[in-house]
């Protein structure tokens, strides 16, 4: 299998071999249970078979790693004495597609590193009165204080700003769940808890997909996936746009299996398009294409542009299921010229025809790989056209998206076998009831960004739709916000009465750490006078729980018991069902009975609980949901299997409107998919910039899916003698976002270094390992270099989700150029770099338009990280046991 490398990036004409990577990736040496992995950390199932834990375990019982990789994998776990000694795969199904084992990744094998982990929280804490957030400096205190003080200062904030002011802060660290789950916002205890307090400020999306999210409505109508990977067998071209499964959901029975096996069996030809040369690249790659960051939408344009030159497009599907390719096809009103060909042609107002020679400028991509792409991906009938969330994680995202939207549409490709819409893989699933949330609804309709919470805390009543994307909530069970439009297809304006000023986050480092602008957010949080209360549940001493007023500590997966749906990318639908392994550690306790303990202090307990136990909800959610799939077993039942599957089939995205679109149109307002949107041209002429802060390059509504140069973008960064490399930031196999880490043996395996490419190193005097600053006006980061050809020259990526750990700044002897105002970071987190200015559409994070420059540390560096790395995080909280 071939790699051919795109001009700009490495000239080696082969990428590195299978055998250089597994070295690169392989775990370090020595690391107890990791050392019996195959590529990509999969335990090798032979050896799996061969050694069923211990045989004199007491008990072995189902369990599931509950983090938010969009798997869900199913963990046995040996028992012995009250203590969990041995962490099994699942050792149910086959080998076969549509049944296979779902066998967990190293991050879930890991768990007992995460259930024993030295910065387990074991007590209540508050923060001492006179101290700031993030100074750490706790009192241990019961739980009865603890819960009593929450629910008074609950009551008087009700009492001054209303329910408004309450908020449950984004997070996904524990997901999948039923009774212990972070996402959504309005399927967790504590949005309930809220509810039936009077109700709370909601939000929309999340942080992986705000810009795609916000996307779907103006070009699909609502929230579409693709088709599932297993029907890439149909296809004859397989095309990834910064998807790489094969990191970011390794389990063994999900994406890595059903990936792994459609190319072993049918050999598709995949090209992965991508700045990095990715793990995915790799194992299914045939061909990588390295282009710039952020600039997907010039690429794309390019190669249409030679589609329609050659008459390579598929005309009869976007005359049939389409509105706004062409002039004959425009909504009625729509100003001349201002259809998607004409952009091409340079008709429209830029007067610049896209060209691959135009695009080649722009995305570092040669004319002749561009004219030599579109071609091969026209003549692909069907192409399976992909992208993951990484290119809509920019300024402008949502336009990127919309253009990975229309190159399937323009080739033809939605709702048929071996084809897709664009979107992301979509995967079979079991339709779960929900009771515990459906039937206790929020009383509030305001939803914001859920990037916008820290300008909701700064400034709330300042923001509305036009500024800030505030809107009204859509129904149960809509993932996309829909502005709302009048009769005349003007949209309305919503508005935020009051700010925050209570935050309650559960499983979620978001505080600081997984939003942007590390160094800002902190400032924001420790203004007491803006944010009056910030509670905190989780299992461990996060980053976010440092800048927090309590923090309550919660049992893991293994204290507790729940229902968990499954996900894998192919055609089996999963469940599993878990029993509580061990006995709560600690004073830990389940957020179901931290939010029942606080709802009678506020004399709502009755409405928060029904009148039931957590397993008589449980119970519940499995019986609505045998109502409509009798085929699912009972609650008892499913207890003694653990995980029950299904072949469910391959998922076609939008079967039904290919074949009929009149009897199954879209929620778009045409009832078609709309290249043009008029809802936002609509919105472009109302939309306000500049209201919060400076209005920067790329702060506009396109109607269509324009390439649009952004501030850090790859144009900027060609004239930024300050700041010249962008930044991005990949997913890591060490850790789920922040998840896992904090286990030890996982970043011994997998360190945190930043990724450059040689030409790059060369130029500024680094070599392989060593320690490096990263740094731009918000920030330094310390850490390691990786110095690799398998990133394009001029872009630095950092994987994401590192535990953000400042130290003073005098302490370090920083280059020319970087921040001293600043800490120094030295845990490594990207978002010490990122911005909180969000994309104009969705108000979404753009973790990837980064700007910065790098430079050599100064001797004894590597020292610092490592002594402070390998620490646990809590060390330095006053009076807290750190010993298992």
């Amino acid at each position: 299998m071939t790699q051919t490398l795109s001009p700009g990036a490495p000239t080696e004409p082969q990428g590195p071999s299978r055998r250089t990577f597994l070295k690169w990736s392989g775990v370090a040496a020595g690391v107890a249970g990791l050392a019996a992995t195959t590529d990509l950390g999969m335990p090798d199932p032979a050896q799996a078979a061969s050694t069923e834990g211990l045989a004199d375990a007491d008990r072995t019982v189902w369990s599931a790693c509950t983090v938010n990789c969009g798997s869900r994998c199913p963990l046995r776990l040996q028992v012995k004495d009250g203590t969990i000694v041995r962490v099994l795969p699942d050792n149910t199904g086959d080998d076969t597609l549509g049944n296979q084992r779902v066998r967990a990744c190293v991050r879930g094998r890991s768990i007992r590193q995460r259930i024993y982990n030295p910065d387990r929280l074991k007590k209540p804490m508050k923060r001492k009165p006179g101290t700031k957030r993030g100074d750490e400096q706790w009192e241990e205190i019961s739980w009865d204080q603890a819960l009593t003080e929450i629910a008074d200062k609950m009551k008087e904030i009700k009492a001054k700003y209303g329910n408004e002011a309450f908020y449950v802060q984004y997070g996904t660290g524990t997901l999948g769940s039923v009774m212990s789950c972070s996402w959504p916002p309005n399927a967790t205890p504590q949005a309930r808890l809220l509810n039936a307090f009077g109700g709370y400020l909601d939000h929309y999306s999340d942080y992986s997909t705000t810009a795609i999210t916000q996307a779907y409505p103006y070009f699909y109508g609502a929230w579409v996936n693709s088709n599932s990977f297993d029907d890439v067998s149909h296809a004859k071209l397989q095309v990834m746009f910064g998807n790489n499964p094969l990191e970011t959901r390794m389990s063994g029975g999900g994406h890595t299996f059903v990936t792994q096996e459609i190319k072993r069996k049918h050999g598709v030809r995949t090209i992965v398009i991508d700045p990095r040369y990715s793990d995915t690249s790799v194992a299914l790659g045939d061909e990588w294409v390295a282009l710039r960051p952020g600039t997907d939408a010039a690429l794309i344009a390019g190669m249409i542009y030679v589609m329609v030159e050659e008459n390579l497009h598929d005309q009869a599907f976007l005359d049939k299921y389409c509105i706004g390719f062409d002039e004959a096809h425009m909504p009625e009103g729509a100003p001349v010229n201002s259809s998607y060909r004409s952009y091409l042609e340079g008709k429209g107002a830029d007067g610049v025809a896209k060209t691959p020679e135009w695009a080649a400028d722009i995305c570092g991509v040669p004319a002749a790989t561009i004219r030599r792409l579109a071609r091969e991906i026209a003549n692909a009938k069907p192409a399976a056209i992909t992208q993951g969330w990484g290119p809509q994680r920019h300024a402008n995202g949502e336009n990127t998206a919309r253009a990975i939207f229309l190159l399937a549409c323009v080739t033809g490709n939605p709702g048929i076998p071996g084809g897709g819409t664009g979107a992301r893989e979509g995967a079979a699933g079991l339709a779960i009831a929900n009771p515990f949330y459906t039937e206790l609804v929020n009383p509030s309709e305001k939803i914001i960004s859920c990037f916008s919470w820290l300008d909701a805390i700064d400034h709330g009543p300042q923001m509305n739709t036009f500024n800030a994307g505030v809107g009204v909530k859509p129904k149960p069970g809509v993932r996309a916000l829909k502005v709302p439009i009048d009769e005349n297809m003007q949209p309305e304006n919503t508005s935020l009465e009051v700010p925050i000023k209570a935050v309650f986050q559960y499983a979620s480092n978001s505080l600081v750490n997984q939003t942007g602008n590390n160094n800002e957010s902190v400032t924001i949080l420790q203004d007491e006078s803006k944010c009056e209360l910030i509670v905190t549940t989780d299992i461990m001493y996060t980053v976010s729980a440092r800048y927090s007023d309590y923090v309550l500590p919660g049992t893991s997966t293994s204290e507790e018991f729940d229902y968990h749906d499954g996900a894998n990318g192919g055609p089996m639908a999963y469940g599993i069902v878990s029993e509580q392994a061990i006995e709560p550690l600690y004073e830990t306790k389940s957020i179901f009975d931290i939010c029942t303990e606080l709802a009678a202090k506020l004399d709502i307990e009755q409405e928060f609980t029904g009148g039931k136990s957590r397993e008589d909800w449980l119970r519940l959610t499995i019986e609505e949901s045998r109502k409509k799939d009798p085929e699912l077993p009972t609650w008892d039942e499913w207890k003694k299997m653990g995980i029950y599957r299904r072949n469910a089939g391959p998922v076609i995205a939008m079967k039904d409107f290919r074949e009929d679109p009149q009897a199954n149109p879209l929620s778009t307002p045409s009832g078609k998919i709309e290249i043009y949107s008029e809802r936002l041209a609509k919105m472009a002429k109302v939309w306000e910039f500049g209201v919060f802060r400076p209005v920067l390059a790329g702060d506009v509504i396109k109607p269509l899916p324009e390439f649009v140069a952004t501030w850090e973008g790859a144009l900027e960064a060609q004239e930024n003698k300050d700041y010249p490399l962008q930044v991005i930031g990949h997913h890591f196999k060490g850790r789920t976002h922040s998840t896992y880490g904090n286990v030890k043996m996982l970043k011994e395996a997998h360190t945190q270094t930043a990724w450059m490419n040689p030409t790059d190193a060369e130029q500024r005097g680094i070599k392989n390992g060593d320690a490096v600053y990263v740094f731009n006006e918000r920030g330094t980061v310390q850490l390691r270099a990786y110095v690799t050809q398998r990133i394009i020259p001029g872009t630095v990526s950092i994987p994401q989700g590192a535990w953000y750990k400042p130290l003073p700044s005098a302490d370090f002897s920083l280059p020319k150029g970087a921040d001293g105002k600043h800490p120094v970071d030295i845990g490594g987190s990207v978002n010490t770099l990122t911005s909180l200015h969000p994309t104009p559409l969705a108000k979404g994070l753009p973790s990837h338009t980064v700007l910065a420059q790098i430079a050599k540390a100064e001797s004894g560096a590597l020292e610092k990280i490592e002594d402070v790395y390998y620490k646990p995080y809590s060390a330095n909280a006053a009076g807290i046991s750190k010993e298992d």
